[in-house]
């Protein structure tokens, strides 16, 4: 008996501590909103052939509580592609956005950037980056849509200026498909990345992790590798970066873009 209620002890003991261990990691950083629903404050706009901060034709705008990318004042796109970025640099966290996609892609838009937009993590500042420069030295997280032209997974990498490793392999292609389902219409979809610094960085879409993958890093044969690896001090290992919400020929909707930081 004596033994039996030792047993019980330790077992009590043992949910207790479990139990605040997982309370911990609920409760590591509270969530915090980092677009106000009102306009754009603490947000930079990046558009090719335009300098840091100029927004060309309201491409980023704020209506009905949303940040919206639209293409009203593009005759053709002509390769204008455009970033948001959050002022601020980070490192470990959690960055959740509620998104659609909808209406028509803009005149001129590749092919390739139909029913197609991102998030950018791990990036250069935008003050970094060339003026004609399109498309920020980062890791981008593809927000993807599909219908009865184009179907294709959602939440895939690409590697703009990058490479990533996975099962401790160093990935040259540009792009790598996640294991997530197609995602046709307008519905909002909750996509939520968890970047861990220079260790591993998940892909969550609606609840289900889809891709993860580990080490990103600044990539040799690119044109911007010689400047930013002077910029990070000399490492190729990305350990931070900005975020910065995508402009790719194709209107798109947040509602919500939320940040969790985390030890």
């Amino acid at each position: 008996m004596k033994y039996c209620n030792f047993f019980i002890l330790f077992a009590f003991i043992a949910m207790i501590f479990f139990s605040s261990c997982n309370q911990q990691k609920e409760n590591d950083g509270e969530w915090v909103q980092l677009f106000n629903g009102e306009d754009l404050s603490g947000w930079i706009p990046k558009i090719a052939g335009y300098e840091v901060g100029e927004n060309f034709g309201n491409t980023f705008r704020v209506e009905d509580g949303m940040i919206k990318v639209r293409y009203d004042a593009y005759d053709s796109l002509r390769n204008r592609f455009g970033h948001l970025f959050y002022q601020d640099e980070l490192s470990n966290y959690k960055l959740r956005v509620e998104y659609r996609i909808v209406g028509e892609q803009c005149p001129g838009a590749p092919a390739w950037a139909y029913k197609n937009s991102g998030i950018m993590v791990h990036g250069q500042t935008p003050g970094s980056m060339e003026r004609d420069q399109d498309f920020p030295t980062s890791i981008e997280v593809q927000l993807l849509g599909s219908d009865s032209l184009v179907q294709r997974t959602n939440m895939n990498v690409c590697t703009p200026g990058t490479n990533i490793v996975m099962n401790q392999v160093l990935i040259l292609d540009h792009c790598t498909n996640s294991s997530s389902d197609f995602y046709f219409g307008e519905d909002w979809i909750t996509a939520e990345v968890e970047v861990r610094g220079n260790e591993v960085i998940y892909h969550v879409i609606n609840g289900d992790t889809v891709l993860q993958y580990n080490q990103p890093q600044l990539d040799e044969r690119d044109a911007t590798y010689a400047r930013l690896i002077d910029l990070n001090g000399g490492d190729k290992m990305l350990h931070k970066g900005t975020i910065s919400l995508q402009s790719e020929g194709h209107p798109i909707d947040f509602r919500k873009v939320a940040l969790q930081l985390l030890d």
